[in-house]
């Protein structure tokens, strides 16, 4: 989970947390480039507006570096544009969540990737 925003960081790895989810939290790209790859996640969920770069940069980077990355990559934002929607499409991201949004979507987009890391392993 990467956001900046504290409050909103805290919420969400609580929920992710209470929703049965072990959670990695970080708040700038410097700290995600680091601790993604040692994570070994299976999922990315990520704010595009960070302090030190962007998502999208993200996502880029790590693939760049050849770094392992989250096969299944959710990128929240408060713009929801065509432009922004392509943008985080070719960066790799699965879906682009506009914030604020109900958990409950969040919960089905989890859902959908536990079943196809399910269907990867068997």
């Amino acid at each position: 989970m990467v956001e900046d925003h504290p409050d909103t960081l805290n919420f969400l790895c609580l929920y992710l947390e209470g929703s049965g989810h072990e959670v990695q939290c970080a708040s700038t790209l410097a700290e995600s480039l680091e601790a993604i790859p040692k994570a070994n996640c299976d999922v990315l969920i990520c704010d595009v507006g960070l302090p030190d770069g962007d998502g999208w940069q993200l996502l880029a980077q790590l693939k760049k570096a050849n770094h392992p990355h989250p096969a299944y990559a959710i990128v929240m934002s408060g713009f929801g544009t065509l432009s922004d929607r392509s943008k985080s499409a070719a960066a790799g991201y699965r879906h682009h969540i506009l914030k604020p949004f109900n958990p409950r979507e969040l919960g089905q987009m989890l859902q959908e990737a536990a079943a196809e890391a399910k269907s990867r392993e068997d």
